[in-house]
């Protein structure tokens, strides 16, 4: 008596695909959240640097988009902590399956799929929200960052402009003989006592 067994075999690879998407997914946000991390460690320095010699309200201000970055940056360093997705069908279960029959194995295989699903979606939905929260930050920090550059480049400090008097050598050698000259001339006596 052959069963048909084709609804438990679309069950089985439909199950199979769908948690390979999750996996997939949740390693390409870590390949996203990588990225991030980069490009913002290598913006931090370019912004200070650009911000050097401005009004001291605005280096206040920096410190707001530098803070955002961290905030950002620790998020999204959270999501390489987090605990690997369980990817179904566990290897150690190869021997125990042996003896079942062809639709057991794909029973057993369509509830390990679901089983994995579920669990994986409390780890996902967890990274998901640092991954938004983290790219949140780093686009409000930029936002921030990139005003506060050009208001340091259309605002001018105004500075008095500095006296500069130019004199001469003649003029220098003149003024050394007359301050000599109007000098009070003491005597020196020898053996005298002060």
């Amino acid at each position: 008596m052959d069963e048909d067994l084709r609804h438990l075999e679309f069950l089985t690879l439909n199950s199979k695909e769908i948690v390979e998407k999750q996996v997939d997914s949740y390693r390409q946000q870590h390949t996203y959240a990588g990225t991030i991390i980069g490009v913002t460690v290598l913006f931090i320095p370019f912004f200070l640097n650009g911000l050097d010699g401005t009004l001291q309200v605005i280096q206040f201000i920096a410190i707001v988009p530098v803070a955002f970055f961290i905030v950002a940056i620790l998020l999204l360093l959270s999501l390489f902590r987090s605990k690997p997705l369980d990817q179904a069908f566990a290897v150690i279960k190869y021997k125990e399956l042996l003896i079942k029959s062809y639709k057991e194995i794909l029973l057993y295989e369509i509830d390990a799929n679901s089983t994995s699903y579920t669990k994986n979606v409390k780890v996902t939905e967890k990274a998901n929200q640092r991954y938004t929260n983290g790219v949140r930050l780093t686009t409000i920090a930029i936002l921030i960052s990139i005003s506060l550059l050009l208001a340091n480049k259309f605002i001018t400090i105004e500075q008095v402009p500095a006296k500069v008097q130019v004199v001469s050598t003649k003029q220098m050698k003149v003024d050394k003989a007359k301050s000599n000259a109007s000098a009070p001339l003491k005597k020196i006596l020898p053996n005298q006592k002060h």
